[in-house]
């Protein structure tokens, strides 16, 4: 992967997102997928609340909507949350080469896994996305748990 890409602008993309999810009555968490070169491929947001779809991840959402690619392993998925387990599978199962999270203090996910399997993880540290997800985990626990499997 080409070194010197501005992951905050990136990641501002998937925060987008995030806010939409919100917005909607969801839960604030968004991704964008994007060409190592810089084009952005696809985006979303968390829409299992909106949907009812429990497999409607912000990291699926944003892969479905870049449509079919010839190959991954030169994408970079950007998330304002480390993935969670179906998500990291996603990840692998696909080869996708660079994963930037938003932030891993909420939910660390398996981003571990994902580096003891060759992916590259970038981890921002975002206090926006801190503070977006922690507001909402406050008034919505319930949700949460749900989302990520604890209820």
């Amino acid at each position: 992967m080409t070194a010197g890409f501005d992951y905050r602008a990136m990641l501002d993309v998937a925060l987008e997102e995030a806010k939409a999810g919100l917005a909607e009555g969801g839960i604030p968490i968004g991704a964008a997928l994007f060409h190592q070169n810089g084009a952005l491929l696809g985006r979303g947001h968390n829409r299992r609340v909106q949907e009812g779809d429990p497999s409607v991840h912000g990291e699926t959402d944003a892969f479905r909507k870049a449509g079919r690619q010839r190959r991954y392993q030169d994408t970079i998925m950007v998330t304002t949350l480390a993935p969670c387990w179906y998500c990291c599978g996603l990840i692998v199962q696909f080869r996708i080469g660079k994963v930037v999270v938003g932030e891993s203090r909420t939910f660390q996910g398996g981003i571990d896994w994902l580096r003891e399997r060759g992916v590259e993880v970038v981890d921002l540290d975002s206090s926006e996305c801190v503070d977006l997800l922690t507001t909402f985990i406050r008034a919505h626990p319930d949700v949460w748990d749900e989302d990520i499997g604890e209820a």
